[in-house]
């Protein structure tokens, strides 16, 4: 099981949000993220933010890091390791399965993710049997999309997905999130697409539309 730093608003959480942090990162990262997103109107929520394992990586002269997969390629759409996204998939697996002995089943789980957090939150999303209340995909694209098609449950085509983008992102391009989102709505998953100006980062107007996207998902369990 990963490490995880952990945050509760409320004692007894009837929700979980796990969030998986970028390259290099680790589950601090997004921790602080926690007062500026919650609204006093919310369940009571767990916050998970799981440590990725260290692991080399190619692009950067394999130097070990966190890291939810290795980086091969400098070409964006060839850059994820599968043997490495399908590992931390099944971490991710666990996780969910550790919320669900705790109480919360997968139907009141958010996965969201940043940069490489994001991409292991669609892969893990799309192909789960136990569809979740949603999936958040911040700065990020869809890694092994050829297989998606293939590998897409009929629970993860019912998952509500939002995607956020930077639109000077010059580690993973727009263009790139933007083709994702379309090949995503081409297999019949619903997305709420957003785009900020801004590099590869979160902005207080993506936190902002973030908190009323959960709030629909809250109100619609």
């Amino acid at each position: 099981m990963l490490q995880t730093v952990e945050h509760e608003t409320r004692a007894k959480p009837a929700w979980s949000i796990v969030w998986l942090h970028g390259l290099g990162a680790d589950g601090n990262d997004f921790a602080p993220i926690v007062p500026e997103l919650v609204r006093p109107e919310w369940p009571a929520l767990r916050f998970v933010f799981p440590h990725a394992k260290v692991r080399p990586v190619t692009i950067n002269g394999g130097v070990p890091m966190r890291a939810w997969y290795d980086i091969v390629s400098q070409q964006i759409d060839q850059r994820a390791d599968e043997t490495g996204v399908r590992e931390s998939m099944a971490d991710v697996d666990a996780l969910i399965a550790r919320e669900r002995d705790r109480g919360v089943p997968p139907q009141r789980v958010i996965l969201a993710g940043f940069s490489q957090g994001g991409a292991i939150a669609l892969a893990n999303g799309l192909r789960r049997e136990a569809g979740l209340a949603g999936i958040v995909a911040l700065s990020t694209y869809l890694p092994m999309a050829p297989t998606t098609a293939a590998e897409i449950t009929d629970a993860g085509k019912r998952t509500p997905v939002f995607m956020a983008h930077g639109a000077q992102d010059p580690v993973v391009p727009q263009a790139l999130g933007q083709r994702s989102r379309e090949v995503l709505q081409g297999l019949g998953v619903s997305v709420d697409w957003r785009s900020y100006p801004m590099q590869h980062s979160v902005c207080a107007a993506e936190i902002g539309d973030l908190a009323g996207w959960l709030t629909a998902r809250f109100e619609a369990a």
